[in-house]
């Protein structure tokens, strides 16, 4: 008889605790191992710790687990997790697998996965919540739900093969684009495509500009070349280019030519800078406005939720044409300073004209610079003749100054605190 009960689906995405209270990462995955004729046996947790790491927790270094937090004994090995021979994660590769009902009444898909600490203080796979098939002939229809113990099914395929990436990417729907980018990389290799497949064009291309380059390019290939080109004009136009510069020119040439007109014009207009200067770092669409726009006018296109925060600081004010590369840049007003005057005040009266723009070819380290010394979080950039080319955000120039592999190193705090953890 059990005396504890946890749904795994629940469970991830919940902050892990040590004995003091403070928080050590949150739960992404449950290990298990199968065994002959009992139930999974669970061994461990996938533990996601500052800079995004995923790490391994020993379930023996688990004190308690509820659906709202984990508490764990303090002690975290900081080491990559890396899956080994004969261990299955729950929500990476068990939830949507399709199982038969002993009692011969069909087959389901599993939903969700409960684990059970017995009086032993072991945790092992429990109750099965699944999803039976529908019954209607409509789209919109599902299937009945059950609850099953695990000794009440059987597997049509081996232990750990993955079934469908169906429900994998209905559990990441929530997850932030950094944090989708870490989990798809932690998966196994055909997984990861799997998943990949199955994740919309905007998912996954907010995920594609999180990750390393080699890595998007290895995804970007896998898909083939009219998905390719959806994700590509999905994705930022600087993040696409700065891709698309990975690859061989003709290779590059290809995708550019399957992409939307539009897409493309832009990307190859970046593709011609330096990748270590400003017009290689920049993105060709940030907020452009005449001066005879208002306050009101500028907040309302701040407001837009797919803008980037670090885009949205400020509106630059230019001559017409108002799409890049646009007439003369007059000046720029900040998001604070709008805040200061109505609705009705048109920007060319309130415009800062005192910070310069930089050239398209500056160096890296000068719209650093620029943007330290002046606490900028972007800055224009311009052409010889002064017209607006794009603007270089803060986080633009953090990852090209971070190392190739800054998103793969966990804080420094946490190293420290974490480094007396027992190996795995």
């Amino acid at each position: 008889m059990s005396t504890q009960r946890v749904f795994v689906a629940r469970l991830s995405g919940c902050s892990v605790f040590d004995p003091a209270g403070d928080r050590l990462g949150k739960v992404r995955d449950v290990v298990v191992i199968y065994r002959k004729d009992d139930p999974p046996r669970v061994i461990g947790l996938v533990i996601e710790i500052p800079g995004r790491r995923h790490v391994f927790v020993s379930i023996g270094r688990v004190t308690s687990i509820a659906t709202g937090q984990v508490i764990t004994t303090g002690l975290i090995n900081v080491r990559r997790f890396q899956q080994r021979g004969g261990e299955v994660r729950v929500m990476a590769e068990m939830l949507g697998r399709k199982v038969y009902l002993s009692d011969g009444s069909g087959e389901a898909i599993i939903e969700d996965v409960a684990i059970e600490r017995n009086r032993l203080g072991e945790w092992d796979v429990g109750q099965l919540f699944l999803r039976r098939p529908r019954t209607s002939a409509s789209p919109f229809a599902k299937g009945p739900t059950t609850f099953a113990n695990w000794e009440d099914v059987r597997e049509q395929q081996n232990p750990g093969e993955a079934q469908s990436a169906e429900q994998l990417v209905a559990t990441y729907s929530d997850l932030k684009p950094a944090d989708l980018a870490n989990t798809l990389l932690d998966l196994p290799e055909d997984r990861l495509i799997e998943v990949a497949e199955e994740l919309p064009d905007d998912r996954l291309a907010d995920a594609l500009e999180e990750m390393p380059e080699e890595e998007q390019v290895h995804i970007l290939e896998a898909l083939g070349d009219e998905r390719a080109a959806d994700i590509l004009d999905a994705m930022e136009p600087d993040d696409a280019a700065d891709l698309l510069g990975q690859m061989p020119e003709k290779r590059s040439e290809e995708l550019l030519e399957l992409m939307e007109p539009e897409e493309a014009e832009d990307v190859r207009a970046l593709l011609k800078y330096g990748p270590d200067t400003a017009g290689g770092l920049m993105t060709s669409e940030p907020i452009v406005l005449s001066a005879d726009a208002t306050v009101a006018e500028a907040l309302a296109l701040i407001r837009r939720h797919e803008l980037h925060p670090a885009l949205a600081a400020a509106v630059f004010i230019t001559l017409p044409p108002y799409e890049t590369p646009t007439g003369r840049l007059l000046g720029t007003v900040h998001f604070q300073r709008m805040l200061r005057y109505p609705p009705h005040e048109r920007l060319g009266a309130i415009i800062d004209d005192t910070l310069d723009p930089v050239p398209a070819a500056a160096s890296a380290a000068e719209v650093a610079r620029l943007l330290a010394s002046y606490n900028l979080v972007s800055v224009p950039v311009v052409d010889q003749a002064r017209r607006l080319v794009g603007a270089v955000s803060v986080d633009d120039v953090l990852d090209y100054l971070l190392p190739d592999d800054w998103r793969s190193h966990e804080g420094h705090s946490e190293s420290s605190a974490a480094a007396a953890g027992a190996g795995r």
